[in-house]
């Protein structure tokens, strides 16, 4: 008996494992399987869009509490593929939508105040029910998958904000067929599979859930030969050239959302969102911690020990003056404020930590003067 997707076995994670837990295998695998890092392996493309249907699931709380129950119901066993049902299953559309044997109505299944396992299924695999009529014609559309990925940022664009450019790659509609999945000239023909319907019905028992025919993709029509351009799919993986804005204070782990950048929607229905999460490279000079910049400016000897005026750059590339008082330790901090990071309408200080750095070498009159002042603080060698 065939069963849906293991979406747990995606991620590489146990049905226990904590959405932190989810959340840390999602970002490890996509860093891994994302198409920009692996060319243009397809079957890298093709666990990257599975790896992302799984997340969309047992990621999202609510969506995972209700894929929980489905499993423990039992609800995804025996679902046989569109040609040839399992022993007492039926396929092809044969049934009526949303109904099984016997007429049984899978929709009205109730599973505990979740609702009926077809509104499950719906909000679960982001699938719609569809009235009967060939074509497509009365298939609601369908809002596309959101996207995660990341993108590494500059320190000093992600303090101060600003644009970066990104080449994303992308779901679109095939502009040789646009969206039909027909070669030019071809001949449309209703679906023997689903007889137009655009889906068909797979169980087994007293269940039934209806699923977009495999045959046709849910538009209820075949061509007489397919798009030589996207093999029928009726979409093309593409890539575009985007530019994000990262806003000022920007940190490892902030998230942007663009809107419609995400997954093709079907049937006319919107594109999903592209959400972006920032991997800020560090700085050589500058460290955050939180609205604060740390600086650390080395001091010989002298400037420590009589005191001295030094001048620090800040983060938009200003100097400032600091007076560095006699006998000041290694590891003094010293506060610039208002120099630091700017997030709404409260921003960090500028924190300079001075250390002492030793020579490594002296001239003999170098060393002969270390030694008389050394002696004249009753040190003895």
């Amino acid at each position: 008996m065939a069963q849906t997707k293991d979406f747990y076995g995606v991620l590489g994670v146990s049905s226990s494992a904590s959405q932190d837990e989810i959340k840390k295998a999602y970002r490890k695998l996509a860093k891994q399987y994302h198409p920009d890092a692996n060319g243009n392996d397809p079957k890298a493309a093709e666990r990257f869009k599975e790896i992302s249907e799984a997340n969309n699931v047992v990621g999202d709380a609510e969506k995972r509490k209700q894929y929980d129950e489905m499993r423990r119901l039992g609800a995804f066993e025996g679902f046989s593929g569109a040609r040839g049902g399992s022993p007492g299953g039926f396929s092809g559309g044969r049934q009526g939508a949303g109904t099984g044997p016997a007429g049984f109505d899978f929709n009205n299944v109730d599973i505990g105040g979740l609702g009926g396992l077809g509104d499950l299924f719906s909000s679960i695999f982001n699938q719609s029910g569809r009235t009967a009529g060939a074509g497509g014609r009365g298939r609601a559309p369908e809002r596309g998958q959101s996207v995660e990925t990341q993108v590494e940022v500059p320190f000093r664009t992600a303090v101060a904000g600003g644009k970066i450019p990104v080449t994303l790659e992308v779901t679109e509609e095939c502009q040789t067929c646009h969206g039909s999945g027909a070669a030019p000239g071809a001949i449309m023909k209703i679906c023997p599979e689903c007889s137009g319907r655009g889906t068909v019905s797979f169980g087994q028992g007293g269940f039934a859930v209806n699923r977009p025919c495999p045959v046709c993709l849910g538009r209820g029509q075949v061509p007489s030969q397919p798009c030589p351009t996207c093999n029928g799919s009726g979409e093309v993986r593409t890539r575009k050239k985007v530019m994000i804005t990262v806003p000022p204070g920007s940190d490892n782990g902030t998230k942007v959302r663009l809107k419609g950048q995400g997954g093709r929607g079907a049937n006319g229905g919107p594109a999903g969102d592209l959400i972006v999460e920032f991997v800020v490279h560090p700085d050589r000079f500058f460290k955050r911690e939180g609205p604060d910049l740390v600086a650390t400016v080395p001091l010989n000897i002298a400037q420590a020990t009589l005191g001295s005026k030094i001048s620090v750059r800040t983060i938009d590339d200003k100097k400032v003056a600091i007076r560095i008082p006699p006998g000041t330790p290694s590891g003094k901090r010293f506060r610039v404020r208002g120099q630091g990071v700017q997030k709404g309408d409260e921003k960090g200080d500028l924190i300079v930590e001075v250390t002492i750095a030793t020579p490594e070498h002296l001239t003999e009159e170098q060393e002969k003067m270390m030694r008389e002042f050394a002696e004249a603080g009753g040190l003895k060698y």
